[in-house]
């Protein structure tokens, strides 16, 4: 079944006294949830990456609890309580702005010809419904990575291990539980979040659980893009989303999410635009590691920009005017790429205009600098300039040019060209209309 160390049904365990977790680094709403529960009667057990991150010392995001209580139960325990999920049926107990998240264990499922497997599982096995409930043992086969299969019992606070997690954490191995080619098929997500505990933890994918990924990875197409776009801002505006871009590329899960930007790497030039993403989300890295404010729309914007820019220049090569060049293929990009990755509005927008603000940093004459300087999506544009410049696709004397008006100096140099300049052709009548710049009228 397995090409790996198979499931163990009697869990190791390791007591408090050979472990490193303390009840005063859990939530204690997470605990309010676990001790009411075992007083209720029900099995009740921290679980998943809380339980994982407090034994490597790191501290949680958050806190997972699985429970022998059906959804139902755990209502009627907490009046804070809501239902949700279809395909996973779950609890979200509610604490103010903390949410606990309680799952009944799963079973292993109903066996592979039955009538019920056959409603539960979509042709290429990818798992459409999972309410089948079971034992404690049973769930942690059910977890995907082993290191996150590790249940502390509130009963005793000992560690209860029933797949061999703990070794794979002590030894910084990413392994998946089962069949890795049948894991993937049930949940292909499950090939994108292996790339993201990786790079998040440092860890080492084992052998068996990087070696189908490659050939899966068209499975995502089968996924919801708004699920996509969920897992996308887990991987890369988290603090680690340089090295996840590398890692996703290497095996070959960039190309599925983002096909148009992964076939402009293939004939980069000069290092555009890999230079320029990776740029791109090592300032997004540092900025979240400086509990900065970061966007979607600016990642995006740096994912999908060379595409446009490549749409645009074809455009123009075809006799449409710059502008409208720029704003086609913004618009085309962005309508291909939400087939695979949905882009809310609230973000495609300001994306969309940080494209169109572009070559207006070109033109730089009479008011037209002031007037940029008051647009409400002004800073990110500049940002973004900034680092096309860093990456060498666009003047790092225009840049300097735009940092310089910012700090306070109104009358920066016009940066030197040894471009002729060109000359606007008087309309009829030979009236008005003063000289503008001829820079800056499409994407460097």
């Amino acid at each position: 079944m397995s090409t790996q160390e198979p499931a163990l049904i009697q869990p190791v365990t390791i007591p408090r006294a050979e472990h490193n977790i303390s009840r005063a680094n859990i939530s204690e709403n997470a605990l309010k949830v676990l001790y009411r529960l075992k007083n209720a009667g029900y099995e009740a057990y921290l679980v998943g990456g809380g339980v994982r991150d407090l034994l490597l010392g790191r501290e949680p995001k958050d806190f997972d609890v699985a429970t022998s209580a059906r959804p139902e139960q755990v209502e009627e325990q907490f009046r804070n309580c809501r239902l949700i999920g279809r395909r996973f049926r779950l609890a979200h107990v509610r604490f103010g702005d903390e949410i606990i998240e309680v799952a009944t264990f799963r079973a292993s499922g109903a066996p592979d010809n039955s009538e019920e497997a056959l409603l539960a599982h979509g042709e290429t096995g990818r798992i459409l419904r999972d309410n089948i409930y079971g034992s404690v043992a049973e769930d942690a086969e059910r977890r995907d990575f082993s290191v996150n299969a590790l249940y502390y019992d509130i009963r005793d606070f000992s560690v209860q291990d029933f797949v061999g997690g703990l070794p794979d954490l002590k030894d910084g191995v990413l392994r998946l539980i089962g069949d890795p080619k049948l894991r993937y098929r049930e949940d292909p997500v499950r090939m994108l979040r292996a790339v993201r505990f990786a790079v998040k933890l440092g860890f080492k994918l084992h052998p068996a659980t990087e070696a189908p990924i490659v050939r899966l990875g068209p499975l995502l197409a089968d996924i919801p893009p708004a699920r996509m776009f969920e897992e996308i801002l887990k991987l890369f505006m988290y603090g680690f989303g340089e090295q996840a871009f590398e890692a996703l590329r290497h095996h070959g899960l960039f190309a599925q999410l983002f096909p148009r930007t992964e076939a402009a790497l293939a004939v980069e030039e000069q290092g555009f635009p890999q230079t320029f993403i990776a740029k791109a989300l090592a300032n997004t890295d540092s900025r979240v590691q400086q509990d900065l404010p970061v966007t979607p729309a600016f990642l995006f914007a740096a994912l999908l920009w060379e595409p446009v820019r490549r749409m645009a220049r074809e455009l123009e090569a075809q006799g449409v005017h710059p502008s409208d060049a720029l704003r086609r293929a913004s618009d085309e990009i962005v309508s291909e790429q939400v087939q695979r990755v949905a882009l809310p509005r609230r973000f495609s927008t300001p994306m969309t205009e940080i494209f169109q603000m572009q070559p207006r940093f070109g033109q730089r004459n009479g008011k037209r600098p002031q007037r940029l300087l008051t647009h409400p999506r002004f800073r990110a544009a500049y940002d973004f300039l900034v680092l096309r410049a860093q990456a060498g696709e666009a003047e790092q004397e225009l840049a300097d040019w735009w940092t310089e008006l910012q700090a306070g100096n109104p009358d920066a140099p016009q940066p030197s060209s040894s471009a002729p300049r060109r000359r606007r052709r008087r309309r009829r009548g030979g009236g008005g209309g003063g000289g503008g710049s001829g820079a800056g009228q499409e994407p460097a």
